[in-house]
């Protein structure tokens, strides 16, 4: 089986895309989109033998990919991993900033060491990334830029830290997409709603069946495979997006716009394979989340 992706073949042919977080969850998801669709994808994390497993995941299905370790959040890391790329591929046409983490705790019981690695981790890495991405290749090239964030809109109770860094990324993506639009370089983000991927299984098994039970308050009823946020990554690198900048793409179900008193949330199981707005299960590896299995 290869990818069934809803782009055209040979979308992305002769690109070079970095993803960063590419190692297991919606970026290994969005590595196995891109290379299925030409490009020659660039997995980034610190995890090598996950970095490995997806490259040959990659490379098993017919695709192109490489790998290299580092941490986003070390400057000198982020520099030297960047100059490594262009040096061995010639430039780099895009990238997917979409390393991140968090955990789940409340406001008050949050320390300075741990409120700035999430910081570190979600704001910092990602715009190291970006800023070297552009110096070192888009500057002069021009190139695309895909920030994952997260469904912040009405904030993040219980993860304060990355609701902070993740409004902050928001923000610098707006301001990069003004500031290297003359080099010819498109800067976007893509807000996740809650996604059913290998991130869940991160939390404590006593968050599992509030876990669970998230997709009661979407309106569509349901959560998003990886895939579906992959589509949404790979449209904004693509030259349908061409004119779009400096914007946030929601993949969520509506799961903002929910208000007290509205009744009924969810749609009916039935109602969820209607064709517009049935799953989308679009990647040929995908591993249900141990949470949903137990």
């Amino acid at each position: 089986m290869t990818y069934r992706s809803v782009f055209a073949p040979g979308l992305l042919a002769g690109q070079v895309v970095v993803v960063t977080g590419g190692g297991s969850g919606i970026g290994r998801c969005t590595a196995h989109e891109l290379a299925a669709l030409g490009a020659h994808v660039v997995l980034i994390g610190r995890n090598g033998d996950k970095l490995r497993t997806t490259q040959d995941e990659i490379v098993q299905d017919g695709g192109r990919a490489s790998h290299a370790v580092c941490d986003i959040r070390q400057e000198d890391a982020v520099r030297a991993t960047v100059a490594g790329i262009v040096q061995a591929q010639g430039r780099i046409d895009a990238l997917v900033n979409n390393a991140g983490g968090q955990y789940m705790t409340p406001a008050e019981k949050i320390s300075a060491k741990g409120w700035q690695a999430v910081v570190d981790t979600n704001l910092t890495g990602g715009f190291l990334m970006a800023r070297e991405c552009f110096l070192q290749s888009m500057q002069a090239n021009g190139g695309a830029i895909v920030n994952i964030v997260a469904d912040i809109w009405g904030s993040m109770p219980g993860m304060a830290h990355s609701g902070a860094a993740r409004a902050g990324m928001v923000s610098f993506t707006e301001t990069a997409a003004v500031e290297w639009a003359t080099s010819g370089v498109r800067v976007n983000a893509v807000a996740p709603g809650y996604i059913a991927s290998s991130g869940m299984d991160h939390y404590p098994p006593e968050a599992g069946d509030m876990l669970r039970q998230m997709r009661h308050t979407v309106p569509l009823g349901r959560f998003a495979t990886e895939a579906e946020v992959s589509a949404g990554i790979v449209f904004l690198l693509s030259p349908a997006a061409s004119f779009i900048s400096g914007t946030v793409l929601r993949i969520d179900g509506a799961r903002p716009q929910v208000r007290m008193g509205w009744g009924q949330v969810a749609a009916p199981t039935e109602v969820q394979q209607r064709a517009a707005v049935r799953p989308f299960d679009g990647f040929h590896r995908y591993v249900t989340p141990k949470v949903f299995s137990s």
